[in-house]
This record gives structure tokens, C-alpha cells and sequence, in this order.
């Protein structure tokens, strides 16, 4: 049974991506008002009154433009409208990126495992078919709108996951709520940021990490609920960071092993609009989100991407993943996605 229902799952997660590999594009024939019509009745938004209505249909009039503006040129991906569109670019930053980068210089238990790794001659790896199979945390997140500044957390417990399917062969849905209830203090600030070096270290810690089905998201910080029946179900023995020298080919042979963990920067409007495709940039390297390298691959004309997994819901991106280009001129790689990437280890 177990065997049928991975099987089912997988299919359903092929055409679930190939369903969104077509542009949803806006309609351009409406009105911007008929546009922003439509779009609340999608989103469910409801404005406090006409003033504030009027506010955020001229914030969602300029994102509308932008994405237009943009698709009517030629690149890599494509932008559309999504639950952050009646969002300035400040609030947008404000309310959804969470990463915290450490001031302190990163250290690991352990050196980096797949230093001497060969690298799986592979083309393409993706985290969520193979076998075992990767859990898709963020289609399960897209059912309640989370306060997504906690990113780090639901980073931290996607390669969690991952490395325990990997090593145990259990899918267990485990508990970002923990995290952040529990984990903090220093950088760890719960809804409002967080490191996943340091989420690593809490559940080495703590003896492991408690099932989300015990532990329940809420969405917001809440106080460490000690007195609770905890069941730490996942345990990991280490962490370790991968280097940042050659990042992008060291981070290749991490990925190859296992999902990772990495920060990058995410606040520009071209990523909050991203649609589909392989997301080329602009941005820079101010790391402000955390997200799940949970593969690679390459499309058909030779672009070369990391296949990633946000925490915004599947009315984002392609079904709530991200494809970034790999392989760019700059050592940090795009976006910053090889600076401070980290996993955990399972002896």
C-alpha cells in the first residue's frame, strides 16, 4: 500500500509540474479594475474600505504593469500575479523574508561530508521523485497563509525530512512550530527570523524534533509548550556547512547526497513575481529568505538550474518551487545560494 501511495503521489507531483510549466498569464483584454476585480475574489481579499481598496488597487496597477512590461520581452522565465500582488516591495520584504545571516563565522561539527564525493553523473536529480521520496512541506503550507518570515524553520525541517527518508526510509512530517516556540534567543527570533545552522543545533540538542501531527503549526511565535506529550520521532547526529570556495560545485556534490538548506536574496520584485521558467535574476546577495535545494537539472537549451522549494504555497511559482539558474559567473552563485548553505547528518 505504502508502495501504490508513493507511487500515486509521485504522478500526481509530475503532472502537478507539468500543469504549471504552462504560462498562467493575465488576461490583458480586462481592465485593470476588472483585473483587480478577479484577483481578489481568487485570493479572497478584503479590504477595511473604499480608501483602503483604492491604496491596493493602485500598488496591485503597478505590479500588474511591471509583469506585463516584462513578459512582453523575451527571457528564461515568465512573472504573474499571486497573493503578494496589492504588496509594495518594502512590505513584501517586510512581511515574507525571515533569514537571519549569523555575525559570527560558521563552524560545523563535522567537516564537509561530500568534500571527496563524486558527483552523480546525473543530469538531473530531483529530490521529490526519487526514491526515497522528498515530502512536499510546501503544498501542505499553501492550506493555512503561514507568516512566512518563518522560513528558516520550515528550511531547516524540509532537509530534515529528507535526510531521514534518505537514511531511515520514514516519511514523518515534523514540526516547524517547535522551532519556533522552542529555538530561541541570539538570531533565533521565530516569526520574525532565524538561521537554519542554529535550528540544526537545537534539534541535536533537544534529542530531535517532534511530528507536526503533535506539534501543529500555528502561524505565528507562541511560548515553548513544555508541558506537552513531546515525541522527538527524527533525530540527527551533526551539521555540516558546505564551503564557500567553488560554492556552486560544492554545493552540486551536497545536493547530489541529500536536500540542503540555503539562504538567498529574495526580496526583489522579479523573484516576488515569479511565475515559471529559470529564474535568471536581477538580485544581489543580501541574504533575507531560507528555502530547500531539493535538486538540478537543465532545460533544453543547456540553462542550467537548482531546483528549489519555498514556503509561499503553491499559487506561487511552479506548484511552490522555484528553478534559479546554476552555474553563473558569480562564485556566490545567483541570489547568494551557495553562501551559507548547510545540511543535516545522520550517522
Amino acid at each position: 500500500m505504502a508502495s501504490i501511495m508513493r507511487s500515486i503521489g509521485c504522478l500526481l507531483l509530475i503532472l502537478a509540474s507539468a500543469a504549471s510549466a504552462s504560462r498562467t498569464l493575465p488576461d490583458k483584454a480586462l481592465s485593470m479594475e476588472e483585473r483587480h476585480e478577479r484577483w481578489m475574489a481568487q485570493y479572497g481579499r478584503v479590504y477595511a474600505d473604499a480608501a483602503e481598496k483604492a491604496r491596493r488597487f493602485e500598488i496591485f496597477k503597478t505590479n500588474m504593469e511591471f509583469i506585463d512590461g516584462f513578459n512582453s520581452e523575451k527571457h528564461k522565465f515568465w512573472l504573474g500575479p499571486n497573493r503578494f500582488t496589492d504588496l509594495t516591495t518594502d512590505e513584501f520584504r517586510s512581511q515574507y523574508t525571515g533569514y537571519k545571516r549569523p555575525t559570527s563565522t560558521r563552524t560545523a561539527p563535522a567537516g564537509f561530508r561530500h568534500e571527496m564525493a563524486t558527483v552523480a553523473s546525473a543530469d538531473a536529480l530531483d529530490w521529490r521523485t526519487k526514491e526515497p521520496s522528498l515530502p512536499s512541506k510546501t503544498k501542505e503550507a499553501a492550506v493555512i497563509l503561514y507568516n512566512e518570515r518563518c522560513c528558516w524553520a520550515f528550511s531547516a525541517v524540509a532537509a530534515t525530512e529528507g535526510i531521514n527518508e534518505i537514511k531511515n526510509g520514514k516519511l514523518i512530517s515534523l514540526s516547524e512550530q517547535e522551532l519556533v516556540d522552542c529555538d530561541v534567543g541570539g538570531q533565533q527570533q521565530g516569526c520574525n527570523g532565524g538561521d537554519m545552522d542554529d535550528a540544526f543545533q537545537f534539534i541535536i540538542n533537544n534529542g530531535g524534533l517532534d511530528s507536526e501531527a503533535n506539534y501543529p503549526y500555528t502561524g505565528t511565535s507562541g511560548s515553548c509548550n513544555y508541558n506537552k506529550e513531546s515525541i522527538h520521532v527524527v533525530q540527527i547526529s551533526g551539521y555540516e556547512n558546505v564551503p564557500s570556495i567553488n560554492s556552486e560545485a560544492a554545493l552540486l556534490q551536497a545536493v547530489s547526497a541529500q536536500p540542503v538548506s540555503v539562504a538567498i536574496d529574495a526580496g526583489g520584485d522579479a523573484f516576488k513575481n515569479y511565475n515559471g521558467g529559470v529564474f535568471t535574476g536581477p538580485c544581489g546577495t543580501n541574504l533575507d529568505h531560507a528555502v530547500t535545494v531539493v535538486g538540478y537539472g537543465a532545460e533544453s537549451d543547456g540553462t542550467k538550474y537548482w531546483l528549489v522549494k519555498n514556503s509561499w504555497g503553491t499559487t506561487w511559482g511552479e506548484q511552490g518551487y522555484i528553478k534559479m539558474q546554476r552555474d553563473v559567473d558569480a562564485a556566490q552563485g545567483l541570489c547568494g545560494i551557495a553562501m551559507q548553505a548547510s545540511y543535516p547528518t545522520i550517522n
